[in-house]
């Protein structure tokens, strides 16, 4: 027998061994306690064990992404801490789950003593016009990151608009001073948009708004009009209605792909800001489900493989964060224009296998009452996944830290 395969019959054997090891559904347990650390936030910060693991991976990182579940009081709290943790060395922007003119909503009144209540007032003149920063912690962190950030921090809304979001557009549009045939089509789209709001907030249903009740021929015309004499930021505008209004009919209708498209959409509006901010540092704050590193579990490369793929491009760090809770509840949508539904929740209900349940039975003995639970998925993954249960695995695919709190509690509406 040659060298070479001498060489490569040992390296097989050598192979063959560790994955025999690695494979043995017994070890996966013992792995994964070793993979937990207690986290403890407070209002003054973040500590313990998983503190030390987390503050050295963010420090590594140029962009820090958290994956969440939506509409909770400890989540945007411990978004805030790390505000407070990139701050030091420079943090560009918070990228979030809203339009652009959303995002420039917030932002204009965010280093507000009074955000809470200017936020109130755009959101009672405009129902549904923001998604998830009508919540009132949303906001507060908004302001609490960007005087941790300094002056220049921003905030980047990449999604499409929201529901009730038409009366604030087709506004601005009418405050951009576009010529006699453009106003004169925004006129009575406006009076239009009065009338579904009217509608929706007797009726409570978004059905009956006027992204969902204008006709395309109105829009047609409109659009005609707007190019004739609209000028750029009427142009503009439009465009983000009527994309926005594309996706929420597909996905009324079921039809096409709307989650495809709005997570291109989420990709190209990133790519734009980070063209004008070479070099950003970004926090990113979404759904979890958009912030998978690989497929999501639609099987759909969204927004976090995109950063993945940039980032390891750019020869920097991305760090993959998903925050969810073990039970308790969060503010869920009820209406136009209606109080939020507390939705109570407890992993104990789910029947099948939930990766939250083993980090409760792994936690350390010595772990205080209260605290959460930090997983370095980093160390799973560099350890092999072959015996770990599906659930793990696809996991430690997605993202690089999980973080289970041990209770949530739903936020407030603001408006």
């Amino acid at each position: 027998m040659g060298l070479s395969a001498v060489l490569l019959a040992g390296l097989g054997a050598f192979a063959t061994g560790s994955v025999a090891e690695e494979a043995s559904p017994s070890l996966f347990p013992s792995r994964l306690a070793r993979a937990i650390a207690p986290l403890d936030v407070n209002p003054d910060g973040l500590s313990g064990a998983g503190a030390r693991i987390l503050s050295d991976a963010v420090a590594a990182s140029r962009y820090v992404l958290i994956g969440e579940s939506h509409m909770t009081r400890e989540i945007p709290a411990f978004t805030t801490q790390i505000c407070r943790m990139m701050a030091p060395s420079g943090l560009t922007a918070m990228a979030i789950e809203t339009g652009p003119e959303a995002a420039r909503v917030v932002d204009s009144v965010m280093r507000s003593d009074d955000r809470e209540a200017r936020m109130a007032d755009f959101l009672g003149a405009h129902p549904d016009g923001i998604a998830f920063y009508s919540g009132r912690d949303e906001v507060r962190t908004a302001g609490d990151c960007a005087a941790a950030a300094g002056p220049d921090f921003e905030l980047w809304g990449l999604d499409q608009e929201f529901l009730g979001s038409s009366g604030h557009l087709l506004q601005e549009m009418l405050a951009a001073n576009p010529g006699p045939l453009a106003r004169t089509a925004l006129t009575g789209l406006a009076a239009q948009d009065q009338e579904a709001t009217a509608a929706a907030l007797a009726s409570g249903s978004p059905g009956d708004l006027f992204l969902l009740t204008v006709t395309q021929g109105d829009l047609d015309q409109a659009a005609a009009a707007i190019a004739q004499d609209g000028g750029a930021r009427a142009q503009y505008l439009f465009g983000l209605l009527t994309e926005t209004r594309a996706i929420y009919l597909a996905s009324q209708a079921r039809q096409g792909d709307p989650n495809g498209r709005r997570a291109r959409l989420m990709k190209r509006t990133l790519a734009a800001h980070l063209a004008e901010n070479p070099g950003a540092r970004v926090l990113l704050k979404f759904g979890a489900w958009h912030f998978y590193k690989s497929l999501n579990p639609l099987d759909q490369r969204d927004l976090g493989a995109y950063v993945a793929e940039r980032a390891e491009g750019e020869g920097v760090t991305a760090l993959h964060i998903m925050v969810v809770g073990a039970k308790g509840s969060t503010a869920g949508y009820a209406g136009v224009g209606r109080p939020a539904a507390i939705q109570a929740f407890d992993m104990a209900d789910d029947e099948g296998p939930d990766w939250r349940k083993d980090v409760v039975l792994a936690q350390p003995a010595d772990a205080a009452p209260g605290s959460w639970m930090l997983v370095d998925l980093r160390a799973l993954r560099a350890e092999g996944l072959a015996s770990a249960p599906p659930e793990w695995r696809d996991l430690a695919l997605g993202y690089d830290i999980a973080i289970l709190a041990p209770t949530f509690s739903a936020t407030s509406l603001l408006g």
